[in-house]
Order: C-alpha cells, then sequence, then structure tokens
C-alpha cells in the first residue's frame, strides 16, 4: 500500500489514523533517513491511541514508553546509533510479545534477528521538504488487519 502526504501535518495525521486502529500486539518498523518524520509519525500515533504526553525522540535513550487511559503501552525504540541491541534485544522481544503493548521501532537493523515475521514494516520517503511517501508493507494477520483498515 502506498500513502501519499503534502506536509508534516499530514504525517501526524496519518500516524493519528494509525493510532486509532492499533488495538494492542502490532510490531511496526519504521524505515527512513534522518528527518524522515518517524518520530512525527510516532507523535501521531501516539495520539491516535489516546496518549496525552509529549512525545519524545529516543535517539538517546533508546526506548521510551507511553500509556492510554486503557492500559495499553506504546514502546517506542530507536536504535540509530546501534549496530548491536546486546540486552535490549531481550527486551524488546518480550514488548512485542505482550498484547497490551504496540511495538514501534526506528532504525531495528540493530534487533532484525528478533524481530517477528508479523509486522508492520513503513519505508519512508522524502520527495520534497514537506511531502512524505509511505510504502506499507504487512507481512502477518495483525499487520493485515491494520493495512486493510487504513485503505
Amino acid at each position: 500500500m502506498l500513502i501519499e502526504v503534502k506536509s508534516v501535518e499530514e504525517t501526524y495525521a496519518f500516524g493519528k489514523a494509525m493510532g486509532q486502529l492499533v488495538k494492542g500486539g502490532e510490531v511496526i518498523e519504521l524505515l527512513g533517513d534522518v528527518g524522515a518524520g518517524k518520530t512525527t509519525l510516532v507523535k501521531g500515533i501516539a495520539e491516535g491511541m489516546g496518549i496525552h504526553e509529549a512525545i519524545q525522540s529516543p535517539t538517546f535513550t533508546i526506548n521510551r514508553l507511553y500509556e492510554n487511559e486503557k492500559g495499553i503501552r506504546l514502546a517506542h525504540y530507536d536504535f540509530y546509533r546501534l549496530t548491536d541491541a546486546g540486552i535490549m534485544s531481550d527486551e524488546i522481544v518480550e514488548m512485542m510479545g505482550n498484547d497490551s503493548v504496540v511495538t514501534v521501532i526506528e532504525w531495528a537493523g540493530a534487533v532484525a534477528s528478533v524481530l517477528p515475521n508479523d509486522r508492520l514494516t513503513i519505508i519512508i520517503v522524502a520527495p520534497t521538504e514537506e511531502s512524505r511517501r509511505f510504502t506499507l508493507l504487512a507481512s502477518g494477520e495483525r499487520s493485515q488487519r491494520l493495512v486493510g483498515a487504513l485503505e
């Protein structure tokens, strides 16, 4: 599936629409260059999930965890600076196996060996300063349900 947006606001709105559809247990892998809009997309997902605290990029902290009023958590990881996740691989496996957690991973190469088959991979390309092109690749039941609901 291909989604094209023309602004940062539309990137955020796309994330919000996705956040309104997740139920927990989904794994979303974000691929894109620095500045492609990955964190903006995650901010939208969080708002759609009903998370009201400020979402910050976990580039330097590696992960951040947020929770909505229904007890569904958003686990946001960023492995930009790592080639080997080390002990973080164990944590991410635990999070991905929890049906009350939506796991979003930026720069997932460091944990590629532990990613589940059922995940939504979103490839983000920035044709211009403001516009973004999202290619959604669903590889399992949960991720296919999510993509189907977005169509």
